[in-house]
């Protein structure tokens, strides 16, 4: 029995880049023969078991052949008799298919190492095709490290429009395309998930309302990249800036969905595209199968977001709106997450990258003088029920009038 250290651990060992977890692959061994040591078997599919002390995952060589359409459409052999070699020409790419000996020795039979040197992400063998969730990781991979400077081979791209083609992609389960979506949302440059999903013709199957926004304009005033998709690739790298949260980065991903069906007779402009992308974010949400809050912040920022923009021009009253709509007094995190998404919004169009975005911190002043009204004070003068909501907004939009007159004072 051998054992091999194989997949993410090596290549990421090679590349510098921080190791999550381990896998390993056994050689020349039983299921029995591992139980007997006090590994736990996880799984009827896959003969994959837990370490008794670490819990890392052990799998036994296993070849596999294609028996039916999707993820799950495979035969599984493993057995005492499958080699190595056998077992990394089955993983999807090269840089993949690396494997490391307890002595630190690599077996690289597909010139992983070559294609990490060179940044390519490259397919292992023409059973690629097989796994139409290949073309969702790699375009994750391309996600991850597209800031070493990687990117997808010709030809792993063509057999990727080629999975597409088959109509494969449709036959996957949503909760795994929104895995390999919400693992990709959290890599340092997530638009690049979706634009390799779009360059392969993948984007229009699973996100159709994020697909649509390539080639609707947007006045060059203030979208000098005038593309609403470029657009909006360039405010979700700007959300991976200022925040690692997917949950932000998603809803900066939806902001803008509503421009996709402005009537062709209103463009460049896109006059209520806010609550138009309203029923897209919840279509497409549903869709991915994505948790509540992710649904409930992306229409937040799509039905808001210009109001942010706009906080100079608003009036005390619609400021005092913004905060209740969005239910920022009663989960202020999430309101936190909100002004991310409209700053990075606002940094997501050329030659605004860089610039300040004073609409943030304004909303928060005007947020935390408003928490500042004690509703005891209230009740104490016969205020209740109905009454004493109105009385609370009322004093909102007072203290923020008071707030911008100061501002205003200051400034002169």
């Amino acid at each position: 029995m051998e054992v091999f250290l194989v997949g993410g651990a090596v290549r990421d060992k090679l590349l510098n880049y921080p190791v999550i977890e381990h896998d390993w692959v056994v050689v020349g061994a039983s299921p029995q023969n591992l139980l007997d040591k006090g590994y736990k078997q996880v799984g009827k599919d896959f003969p994959v078991f837990l370490h008794p002390e670490t819990g890392d995952e052990y799998a036994l060589a296993r070849t596999e052949r294609k028996s039916g359409k999707g993820y799950y459409g495979f035969e599984i052999h493993a057995d005492k008799d499958v080699s190595l070699e056998q077992d990394l020409q089955r993983r999807d790419l090269t840089i993949n298919a690396i494997a490391m000996a307890e002595d630190g020795t690599l077996i690289d039979p597909y010139n992983g190492q070559s294609d990490l040197s060179a940044r390519i992400l490259r397919h292992v063998s023409p059973a690629f095709c097989e796994d139409p969730l290949r073309v969702l990781r790699v375009a994750r991979f391309a996600a991850r490290y597209h800031h070493l400077g990687f990117s997808v081979a010709e030809e792993t791209m063509a057999l990727m429009q080629q999975i597409v083609a088959s109509g494969e992609l449709q036959v996957l389960a949503a909760e795994r395309i929104w895995k390999e979506t919400y693992r990709a949302l959290g890599e340092k440059s997530p638009q690049i998930f979706f634009e390799t999903l779009r360059e392969c013709n993948a984007l229009e199957h699973w996100f159709p309302e994020l697909n649509a926004l390539w080639g609707i304009p947007n006045p060059a005033k203030w979208h000098p990249e005038i593309d609403t998709g470029i657009h909006t690739m360039m405010v979700l790298e700007q959300a991976a800036k200022l925040s690692e949260d997917s949950v932000t980065r998603y809803a900066a991903l939806c902001h803008d969905l509503g421009k996709g069906n402005t009537p062709e007779e209103e463009l460049p402009r896109h006059k209520g595209h806010e609550k138009r992308g309203i029923p897209l974010v919840e279509q497409m949400s549903r869709r991915l199968k994505t948790p509540v809050e992710y649904e409930q912040l992306a229409k937040i920022a799509s039905e808001f977001h210009l109001h942010l923009h706009k906080f100079s021009e608003l009036k005390p009253k619609t400021i005092v709106k913004v905060l209740e709509k969005t239910d920022a007094f009663r989960k202020p995190a999430r309101f936190e997450q909100f002004l991310q998404v409209c700053e990075a919004d606002f940094k997501g169009r050329t030659g605004f990258e860089d610039r300040d975005y004073p609409q943030s911190s304004m909303m928060k002043r005007a947020l935390e003088i408003c928490q500042s009204i004690k509703p005891q004070t209230l009740i104490a003068k016969g205020f209740s029920g109905k009454k004493l909501g109105e009385a609370i907004h009322e004093e909102r939009v007072n203290l923020v009038k008071q707030l911008l007159q100061v501002d205003k004072q200051n400034s002169k």
